[in-house]
């Protein structure tokens, strides 16, 4: 029932500097051009305002270019027709799912890897997320793209500041909004957060907007609302508990 934002909208401004920002919407990711839009080569630029169109989600090669019997084990296989699991999937035409709050109506160990990660965010100490993140098959996705190296020096690498504790105060704040429980009962079925991820910004209710903005700046929920859909961060968690991705694009 999912459809894939349109990415031939505007950018999110929401560009990943080099240098440290001053919100929580302006953090640091990797600068993925477009496909459709090349790279900006105005260096006079106001950061911040302008960030070419993320790639793809995900770092797996489009259907064309997949073995036909090829399948990703290590996070559920994306809906025909959807962005990537990874990918905000607004149906326009569709009643959004509904929006949770209460943590006891999560299964037990989505409950408990939620509760790991934003008792892990409260330390400041981003080393607290290294067992949370996995290894292996299993590891927690943190790019649309491929990382090299550790992954807390790359999480490290998105925040403003050194520590990293700018992205821990992020991925607090989108763990402590609303949720949403998507794909139920098929391969693909998720706990997402922020709710953002899967309601159409258009008709956002004004308490909604406020509790958008705790994560993203007017300007940034201008642009998404011209892209189609949520990019900024967002959490995923499997009913079995496996904190599946913490990524931000399209």
């Amino acid at each position: 029932m999912w459809i894939a934002a349109s990415s031939l909208a505007s950018p999110l401004g929401l560009c990943l500097a080099s240098t440290p920002s001053f919100a929580l919407s302006e953090i640091q990711r990797e600068d993925l051009p477009s496909p459709v839009t090349p790279p900006t080569s105005d260096d006079t630029a106001v950061p911040g305002t302008t960030v070419p169109m993320p790639a793809p989600p995900g770092s797996k090669p489009s259907d064309n270019s997949q073995p036909a019997d090829g399948t990703d084990k290590s996070e559920p296989e994306a809906p025909t027709g959807s962005g990537g699991i990874t990918s905000p999937r607004t149906d326009p035409d569709a009643p959004p799912p509904p929006v949770v709050y209460d943590l006891d109506k999560l299964p037990e160990p989505v409950k408990r890897m939620h509760g790991l990660i934003v008792e892990a965010c409260k330390t400041g100490d981003i080393e607290k997320l290294r067992p949370l993140i996995g290894s292996g098959d299993s590891t927690t996705q943190l790019s649309l793209g491929d990382i090299d190296g550790d992954p807390i020096t790359f999480l490290k690498g998105l925040s403003g500041d050194s520590d990293g504790q700018e992205i821990l105060a992020i991925l607090e704040e989108v763990l402590s909004a609303g949720y949403v429980h998507v794909d139920t009962g098929t391969a693909q079925e998720l706990y997402v957060w922020p709710y953002f991820f899967a309601l159409p910004l258009d008709k956002l209710d004004p308490r909604q907007r406020v509790e958008l903005f705790k994560l993203v700046t007017a300007s940034d929920y201008d642009d998404m609302k011209q892209f189609g859909a949520y990019i900024f961060y967002r959490v995923g968690i499997t009913p079995t508990g496996q904190w599946l991705f913490f990524v931000a694009g399209d």
